[in-house]
């Protein structure tokens, strides 16, 4: 099994709702603009309609968030950050094709979508509680480690992939030019989140394939 929860997640979170992808035969290069400049405007007419803090994705995050013991509003899931930089700066990063396709959809559906390197990731991830001995890599290189307890994205060699669940993923995993094999990961907890993750990796599944053509797309099992 390649994706888990440790049993304890699934008894706090039931209604959670996952989907996972892999994409294999990755390049740095793809015309996304298209692809992303239409998820970009679906984001931004839902922003024009309601802030963040009013969408029911968002919400569910910060309720599961306060759950944790976290400040829903000092730490916010990836996709509130997401919704937020694009209110308030009118654009998204550019970083990958692939990061920044899976950035643009989940702004457009307020739901997080984390892009992981396999090939940094030694032997299976599993969403559990930190011991608080897991090395974590910041995008600056800094090296952390995860509170006692703190939901962290673990592999089989105690290296932490995410911190505090959906909020923030390390440097060390992230997508990269050099990135050949992708993780895929979308997660949400809203009422209506098992139609809203299926339509969202539908419209990957599109939109991965039509991007790479030579690469294989395939979902993944999650327990």
């Amino acid at each position: 099994m390649l994706f888990s929860y440790a049993t304890c997640i699934r008894r706090d979170f039931p209604e959670l709702c996952t989907r996972v992808l892999r994409l294999e035969g990755l390049t740095s290069t793809a015309p996304a603009a298209r692809h992303i400049a239409h998820f970009v405007a679906v984001a931004r007419e839902r922003i024009a309609l309601a802030p963040e803090s009013e969408l029911p994705e968002i919400q569910a995050w910060r309720r599961a968030f306060a759950k944790m013991g976290l400040k829903p509003t000092q730490y916010r899931c990836a996709a509130e950050a997401l919704v937020r930089r694009l209110r308030k700066e009118g654009d998204l990063p550019s970083v990958h094709p692939l990061v920044d396709l899976c950035n643009a959809v989940s702004a457009a559906h307020a739901i997080p979508i984390a892009a992981i390197d396999l090939a940094r990731v030694d032997g299976k991830l599993q969403v559990r509680p930190a011991l608080g001995t897991e090395t974590y890599v910041t995008f600056a290189g800094d090296i952390e480690h995860p509170d006692p307890g703190e939901i962290i994205f673990a592999d089989d060699n105690c290296r932490a992939h995410a911190r505090r669940w959906a909020n923030r993923q390390s440097g060390h995993s992230a997508v990269r030019e050099t990135t050949t094999d992708a993780l895929i990961v979308a997660e949400a907890m809203h009422g209506t989140a098992d139609a809203d993750v299926d339509r969202l990796v539908a419209q990957l599944q599109v939109a991965i394939p039509a991007l790479w053509p030579a690469a294989s797309l395939t979902e993944v099992p999650v327990r």
